[in-house]
Order: C-alpha cells, then sequence, then structure tokens
C-alpha cells in the first residue's frame, strides 16, 4: 500500500510513496504524532535530481528490515528540499554546527518532537563502509538516545540554537561601506583559477552570481584582471564536460577543477543564471561564441524543461536506469558504430576520444579537447570542412543518444526558479537581440502570475493545476527582479502594477523593520526551529541581495523612496559580513553600489516603431547600471511618463536616481548623455 507521501505535489515525495517506510510529510499532523507516541523524527531531505538520495533510498528505505526499525522507533518526515527550503537551510546550517562539516543531500537529522535536531548527517550506508557507520547500525542508537539522555539533549538543544541566533546579524553598519564593492573584487581575484577558471579548486561549481559581478566590475571599472576572469571561467567551462555538448544545457557542477566530469543533474536555476551571464558576456563583446552558448541554454531548455502550458519544469535527474550519468557518456566503440570514418576522426580528435578515458576508466564525457583550426592542420583538412563534419557528427551522436533510457524529470513548477529563468530569457533576448526568448520569457510569466499569485499572495510551487505552500523570500524576490527585466523589455502596465504589489507584500510580509534585512519566511509562517535572514550567494543569488537591488531599481523607476529606504536597511544590516568578505555576498555588493551610485533610467517614448529602434540601438551595448523602458502607446503609471510625447519621432528622458534631465530628441544624445556619466 502507497503511504502517505503518494498524493504530494513533489515528484521526490512521490517517489518514496512506495517505500515500506511509513513516510509523512513534514506538517503538524506528524509533528502532533510524534509528541503523542513520545517518539524522535526521523527527517529526511533530498530532491528527485538527486544520485546519493537515490542511493540511499534503494539501500535502506526500500529495505524491509530498515523500513521496519524505521517505523517502530520515530515517526519519519521525508521533505522535498526544493519545495521546503525554509527546512532545509535550518537543519543545513544544524547539521554544520552539530558535525563541523558541510552538508549536502540526502540529509539525515534526528528531531525531538518540537524540531531541536540532536543527531545529523547525510548520506548512511545501509551497514558500515568506508569508515562510515551503518543506517541499521546506528537508528536503535539513536533512539535509546532520545529517551535516555533527554537532560543532555535538551541542553545541546538550547545551545545550538543560540548558536543558530549568533549567525543571523544584528548590528546594522551606521554608513554604507564605499570600499567594499573594490575588496570583493581583490578576494575574487585571488581567488580565480588562471588555468581552468572559476574559483578555488575541486569540486567547482560555476558561482555565476560571483562572475556576475566580475562582468559587471570589468566594465564600470575598465578591469582587465576582472574581464579575463569571466573571459576564461566562460570559455572553459562551454568548453568543458559540465556542459553538455551534444544536447546543450549545464550540469550543476563538475567533481574536479578541470571542468572535465559534473555531477549530471541539470536544474533549471543553475541554467537560468548561466544563459544570462553568457548572453550578457557576448553583448560585452568577450567572446562571439558566448551567444551559441546562450542559444543551445534556450535549446535545451525548450526542448526538455518546458511544460506544456509554457512554464518551466525543475531538473533532470543525475541518473538513468540507476547509474548516474549513464545517459551522456559513450564508450569509444559507441561512438565509432554512430559515424562514418570521416565524422568520426574530427569528433575523436574534438572530444578527446583519441586520449584515455576521463570517466570511471571505461568510458569518455565528452568535453572539447582541441579547437578547430587544430584539428584541421593534424587532419590535413579546412577548417570549414572540419566544422561541417563536426556537425554531422554532433547530430548524428545526439539522435542516438536520444534512444537512450532518459533521465527522471522533476516537473514540478517553481515559482523562485522559473522567475530566475524568465528574468534570463527577458534580459537574454535583448542581449541578442532575439525576439523568440521574449516571447518565451512572456508566456512563463503569464502563466506563473495566473497560478502562483491569488489574492495578493504569492505561493511557492505548483504541480499540475495546484499551487501550493505559502512562497518565501526568494519566490518574491525573485519575480520581482524579473518583472523588472519584463519591464525593460516590452513595457505592460499591468507588469508594472504588479511589481509595485508584489514589492508592498515583501516589505509587509518578510522585511525585519528593527534592524533591517528580509526574512526568508513570512511573518506569517509557521513557527519552526530557527528563522533565517540569508544574505549569502549559494546556488541561487541570495533573496536579500536580489530584493535590495530589485526595490532600488523599481524605486527610481517608480520614484519611491520607500522602496530605495528598505534596500538601503538591508544592505546596512548586512554590511559588516560584506566587509569581513566571508564567502560570496557579491549580490548585496552590486545593491551596495547601486545606493552609492543610483541607476540611469532611460524613458522612451513617442512613435512605437522608432521608439522600439532606439531600445535596440541602446540595449547593443552592456550597461549594468541602464534602465531602458519604452512606454510609448501604453497605459504608463504617471510616475513613468515624465512629458509628452511626441506625435512624430521619439523622445527619451534621461534621469539618474530621481532627477530627470530635459528631454532629448536624437539617440546620439542619448547615448553621449549616458557616456558622460
Amino acid at each position: 500500500m502507497p503511504n502517505r507521501l503518494a498524493c504530494a505535489t513533489s515528484p521526490y515525495l512521490r517517489q518514496h510513496a512506495e517505500n515500506p517506510v511509513d513516510w509523512r510529510p513534514w506538517g503538524e499532523e506528524a509533528l502532533t504524532l510524534a509528541k503523542t507516541q513520545d517518539k524522535p523524527i526521523l527527517l529526511s531531505i533530498g530532491y528527485s535530481a538527486c544520485h546519493w538520495c537515490h542511493v540511499m533510498a534503494h539501500e535502506s528505505f526500500e529495505d524491509p528490515a530498515v523500513a521496519a526499525v524505521m517505523n517502530e522507533r520515530f515517526i519519519n518526515v521525508k521533505v522535498d528540499r526544493e519545495e521546503r527550503p525554509d527546512l532545509d537551510q535550518i537543519y543545513q546550517t544544524a547539521h554544520a554546527l552539530m558535525t563541523r562539516r558541510s552538508g549536502g543531500w540526502p540529509l539525515t537529522v534526528f528531531l525531538t518532537p518540537d524540531g531541536a535536531p540532536y543527531f545529523a548527517g547525510t548520506y548512511f550506508p545501509k551497514h558500515e563502509r568506508y569508515g562510515m557507520p551503518g543506517f541499521l547500525d546506528i537508528l536503535p542508537r539513536i533512539a535509546d538516545a532520545y529517551h535516555d539522555q533527554g537532560p543532555a539533549i535538551a541542553e545541546q538543544s538550547e545551545r545550538l540554537s543560540r548558536a543558530l541566533e549568533t549567525l543571523e546579524p544584528t548590528q546594522p553598519s551606521a554608513t554604507l561601506p564605499a570600499n567594499a564593492p573594490a575588496r570583493d573584487l581583490a578576494r575574487l581575484e585571488r581567488a580565480f583559477d588562471p588555468v581552468h577558471g572559476g574559483f578555488g579548486g575541486a569540486p567547482k561549481f560555476p558561482h555565476a552570481a560571483e562572475l556576475d559581478f566580475c562582468l559587471r566590475e570589468a566594465t564600470l571599472r575598465n578591469d582587465d584582471e576582472a574581464r579575463a576572469i569571466v573571459r576564461t571561467s566562460l570559455s572553459r567551462m562551454a568548453a568543458g564536460g559540465i556542459f553538455d555538448q551534444l544536447g546543450g544545457g549545464f550540469c550543476r557542477y563538475s567533481v574536479d577543477a578541470q571542468w572535465s566530469i559534473p555531477h549530471f543533474e541539470k536544474m533549471l536555476y543553475d541554467n537560468a543564471a548561466l544563459l544570462a551571464l553568457y548572453a550578457d558576456a557576448s553583448r560585452a563583446g568577450l567572446d562571439a561564441g558566448f551567444r551559441g552558448t546562450a542559444m543551445a541554454i534556450v535549446d535545451w531548455l525548450v526542448r526538455e524543461m518546458r511544460s506544456a502550458d509554457g512554464a518551466f519544469h525543475s531538473s533532470l535527474d543525475a541518473d538513468s536506469e540507476g547509474v548516474e550519468g549513464k545517459f551522456y557518456v559513450w564508450t569509444r566503440d559507441e561512438v565509432q558504430a554512430a559515424l562514418p570514418d570521416d565524422e568520426y576522426a574530427v569528433a575523436a580528435a574534438r572530444y578527446g576520444l583519441d586520449g584515455p578515458p576521463n570517466f570511471e576508466d571505461h568510458a569518455w564525457n565528452l568535453r572539447i579537447v582541441a579547437s578547430i583550426d587544430t584539428i584541421a592542420a593534424r587532419l590535413r583538412m579546412v577548417p570549414s570542412e572540419v566544422e561541417t563534419r563536426l556537425a554531422a557528427a554532433r547530430a548524428a551522436l545526439f539522435a542516438r543518444r536520444a534512444t537512450r533510457v532518459r533521465p527522471g524529470l522533476d516537473d514540478k513548477i517553481l515559482t523562485s526558479w522559473n522567475a530566475l529563468m524568465i528574468a534570463a530569457l527577458a534580459r537574454a533576448s535583448r542581449a541578442l537581440d532575439e525576439p523568440a526568448l521574449a516571447e518565451l520569457a512572456f508566456t512563463a510569466l503569464d502563466r506563473l502570475i495566473a497560478t502562483a499569485w491569488r489574492d495578493g499572495r504569492l505561493y511557492a510551487t505548483r504541480h499540475g493545476d495546484e499551487s501550493t505552500l505559502p512562497a518565501y523570500l526568494d519566490d518574491y524576490a525573485f519575480l520581482l527582479a524579473a518583472l523588472i527585466e519584463a519591464i525593460q523589455t516590452r513595457f505592460r502596465a499591468s507588469d508594472f502594477a504588479l511589481a509595485r504589489a508584489l514589492a508592498d507584500a515583501l516589505l509587509a510580509r518578510f522585511e525585519d523593520r528593527e534592524r533591517g534585512g528580509f526574512w526568508f519566511t513570512g511573518h506569517d509562517h509557521e513557527r519552526l526551529y530557527h528563522r533565517t535572514k540569508p544574505a549569502h550567494d549559494n546556488a541561487t543569488p541570495s533573496g536579500n541581495g536580489i530584493a535590495a537591488q530589485s526595490l532600488i531599481l523599481l524605486g527610481h523607476l517608480a520614484s519611491e523612496v520607500r522602496y530605495i529606504d528598505a534596500a538601503e536597511r538591508a544592505v546596512k544590516l548586512f554590511a559588516p559580513g560584506i566587509v569581513e568578505g566571508g564567502g560570496s555576498q557579491s549580490t548585496l555588493v552590486v545593491a551596495l553600489e547601486r545606493l552609492l551610485a543610483p541607476p540611469a533610467t532611460v524613458i522612451l517614448d513617442g512613435d512605437r516603431d522608432r521608439t522600439r529602434a532606439w531600445q535596440r540601438t541602446l540595449e547593443r551595448a552592456y550597461r549594468p547600471d541602464v534602465l531602458v523602458v519604452d512606454i510609448a502607446d501604453s497605459d504608463a503609471a504617471p510616475a513613468l511618463r515624465k512629458g509628452d510625447a511626441p506625435t512624430h519621432g521619439a523622445r527619451a528622458w534621461v534621469c539618474r536616481g530621481m532627477q530627470c534631465l530635459p528631454p532629448v530628441d536624437a539617440i546620439d544624445d542619448v547615448i553621449a548623455t549616458l557616456a558622460s556619466g
């Protein structure tokens, strides 16, 4: 019989519906049952694309002997970290404090009935192996500890609670630290890997927020070192195995420092951040090839991640047929069987098939190891012929791969991740002058608004037609940012009105008016063991950083000072941490810069054909602190309309902060005004 996860909105939870474990979703029912039966809670947090989550499930959760112990001694709760990032943040941090080790997934935490953690780990094998204790061995001991060591557990819980509280900032800075951006850039320059790109060693993550900051600083400061960081990192990543050389899209991270072998899951949020970054880097003139990488991400997105209604699914699994990477890697014999000899020769040279295997000593994960010119010289061919044969080989391999068993798809619709992709598509459409990307963005945006925004409230997740779970800070902040990108791409009065409504809700439901900043959960959210106020950029950007950035932009666009004031309160709260430089807070640093030097806004009005032409001209250049909004033929709010529009031709108002210059009637004058600073 299915357990209580059978009706969950999360595909990850439904994957466990047939387990012999008496799983329950997180909620009042499970917590009350733990108190009534005086049993500890076994909390397991994971997600559907997670390889080691699958391993632990097969080894332990599908095993009747393990399930019998779990059901007898614990109340078992399964959580999808993508639907409940609030719980994941709390218990990942608690795990780090308790074990002094970094966490990950699956996260396995044992709680008292009131939610206090008293033992934590990540993956446990069923039996002791590789120096790790066996799950079946520790379960009775952990259950006994709850009953036998009550006072010690209570004391530990109190210490842990105090430790968690100390991680939240409480003392805002009196001033904005003007030197923080230069210090943050210097930190990234020190961490940069000049050979392989990226920051640090293995495992290596894309760190899109930091690279986006470097691209911004390269432009604003004319900093060649920052420019080299972005160019090298994006080039090496696009050539590496972390990028799907046949089907497009990036995997979550590389297990090595060379971007060669990824952890094969593909996440919507990574590809959103990288789409925007590659498009902007192309617009900034860093590498002509970056346009192709951006468009390959879009091809993958439309082919594999777009739902029937135009929204976007969450992720693709790392595994197929129970084996990580099986869908993506090749043996040499498989490639030779799929290609004629002339195409195999160029493919082997291009992807390293003429060298030793790079995947588990028996297969190849494709990555670019030789340039077209190098291959042409080696094979005594002209480069154009190499490109022709390589394109044919790539198409043939892609078609052959399509016959394999595909990785699983997590088809839930997350508001925050969809908002990231909508913003990326809108920005990329302007950066690359690709109107089709704007169509993708607006279709997804309209569907998201229709399903996730109800009665002035935002919801976090949807599966099918059912939206559920109160939205978190990231949902509000990322959707606000997406609306601001949409307003710049194609102005619609309804988007501007919704942006203001979202900003108002963000302030009302999440802001700490006493100290500043935004809580991750709303003021009316269920009471949890701890309430977080996250500042750091992780796999997704900081909700506080994106909220502050977006409120600044919207505040200047709408002439609404209270939005800017709220952003300043947030930045001042986190300013001491920004100055100390402990981890990435690049999105907050960008917000800080926009407080110190307000962005420029260009309002275009007049004849629609002419204003569109002006907008395309202005968007050709990468200007990270310029918003261009074309309100021609729209029912724009009074805050946006700065004066009378011409009957023929176009007119532009250039505003810096709250101050607008006299209107100009020539595009060259607009460009000159922006260039003058």
